[in-house]
């Protein structure tokens, strides 16, 4: 059987509502809101990259994450998912591409991603630097090479351009590696989540729990540095050390640190580790993670 465009959008969609639900610490979540941003600007958001993604296997990567910021900013002015669309647009084509949805494992969508990866292009660059300056992202800052503000059209394949900004941007290195944060951690760790009974809030959480505690947010790091990225990371290390979303001790630190995260320019949210989490829950759900829960 053919894998649907309509599932994969399904699938798209119901990874951000999941994701951007649960209760991670220093994001958006139900009840819990950004000065410029509210959880009901996710709910549109994740509502409106679904018939993007559904085209993801008749266009190439750059119009589709284009077409998809182009539908998020009718609905709202925050940039609620340039990291998301640019995590799910390789997964969405990789999946459509496959053609048996019966056949879609771990290892071969991760395959078909990484054929995505390497057939990017020039053009797939600058579309993707248009949706860029649309979303108009916090904390991006000046690069001497292949700057999206540059006033010159970029020279470089989407793929080499990530694989240069892979040290400041996490989800640049997961073009870079072929998503290994996604695939080598995200996944094995909300499916074992699962496995033991954890409900998707909690399978999220601890696997946002996991990849922070893995690497420090790069979101984070760009804003307030490397020491204050790093200190965060330590935290998750130590709320996960404590059991996490599974024990009373666990989540108490959790609590403690989520309140420890927020302040009023949000300057401390590890959004880059969110967005991971979403795409790691979008690879799940296309390889049959809701069906096995």
């Amino acid at each position: 059987m053919t894998l649907a465009p309509d599932f994969v959008a399904t699938a798209a969609e119901l990874a951000c509502l999941l994701e951007v639900s649960a209760v991670k610490p220093g994001n958006v979540a139900p009840g819990r809101h950004f000065h410029d941003t509210r959880y009901e600007d996710f709910l549109a958001s994740a509502a409106a990259i679904g018939p993007a993604l559904a085209r993801a296997g008749e266009q190439a990567v750059g119009p589709t994450v284009l077409a998809a910021i182009e539908a998020t900013t009718r609905w709202t002015k925050a940039n609620t998912n340039l990291g998301i669309v640019l995590l799910f647009t390789p997964i969405a084509r990789a999946a459509l591409m496959q053609g048996d949805a019966h056949a879609l494992t771990h290892a071969s969508l991760r395959q078909g991603v990484t054929d995505v990866l390497e057939a990017t292009t020039v053009a797939d660059t600058r579309d993707v630097y248009a949706a860029i300056r649309l979303a108009q992202p916090g904390g991006l800052g000046r690069t001497g090479e292949h700057d999206v503000n540059a006033p010159e059209p970029p020279t470089a394949t989407l793929r080499s351009v990530m694989t240069l900004a892979q040290a400041r941007d996490a989800v640049a290195r997961e073009y870079a590696t072929n998503f290994a944060a996604v695939f080598d951690l995200g996944v094995p760790t909300l499916e074992r989540a699962r496995r033991d009974g954890l409900h998707w809030e909690f399978a999220a959480v601890e696997t946002f729990l996991t990849l922070l505690a893995a690497a420090p947010d790069t979101l984070i790091q760009r804003k307030l540095g490397p020491a204050v990225a790093g200190s965060v990371s330590r935290q998750a290390m130590r709320v996960v050390a404590l059991g996490g979303v599974r024990t009373d001790a666990g989540r108490d630190a959790l609590a403690t640190f989520d309140a420890e995260l927020r302040d009023a320019t949000n300057g401390r949210n590890p959004g880059t580790t969110a967005d991971l989490t979403a795409a790691t829950i979008f690879a799940a759900l296309l390889t049959g993670g809701w069906k096995r829960a």
